[in-house]
């Protein structure tokens, strides 16, 4: 679990050696998403609510793949130009995070007929069906309805 102060210090740091002044570091509230790179505000944050959770080395990636994104510029993407800048700094990573997400904070826990849990930060609009149910199935799969209650 790594510390919100200590994350701080490295991502102040990887700026500093990566970016210019103009750029800057935020904790966000994110529940699902590690970190983001705003390229309006200049700014790269991670989640507070992820950071705790996971090992100092996961979020670290996490710093490393948000700067990464901010050398590659906003146009770049995970493309061609992101992916070499990104090995070059030290990013071991692929393009998104398969790390736990802060389901104990979601307001919703949903559960299909054959007891997999499946979490959402916001009331569920409309049906859904397990994915993990049906693999290799596409789409809406009336026989894994979720059924889905609130936590709190």
């Amino acid at each position: 679990m790594a510390e919100l102060q200590r994350v701080r210090v490295w991502a102040d740091a990887l700026i500093a050696l990566h970016l210019d002044s103009t750029w800057h570091f935020a904790f966000d509230n994110a529940r699902t998403r590690a970190g983001l790179t705003n390229f309006s505000k200049r700014q790269i944050s991670v989640s507070r609510h992820l950071a705790v959770l996971w090992s100092d080395d996961d979020v670290h990636q996490t710093l490393l793949h948000e700067v990464a994104h901010a050398m590659a510029g906003p146009g770049a993407g995970h493309g061609p130009v992101w992916q070499r800048i990104s090995r070059e700094i030290g990013y071991a990573g692929g393009r998104t995070h398969h790390g736990e997400i802060a389901s104990e904070t979601a307001k919703w826990l949903g559960v299909c007929p054959q007891g997999h849990e499946h979490f959402r930060f916001r009331k569920p609009s409309r049906i859904a069906s397990c994915v993990r149910c049906a693999p290799g199935r596409r789409g809406f799969d009336p026989r894994y309805v979720i059924s889905w209650r609130a936590r709190r």
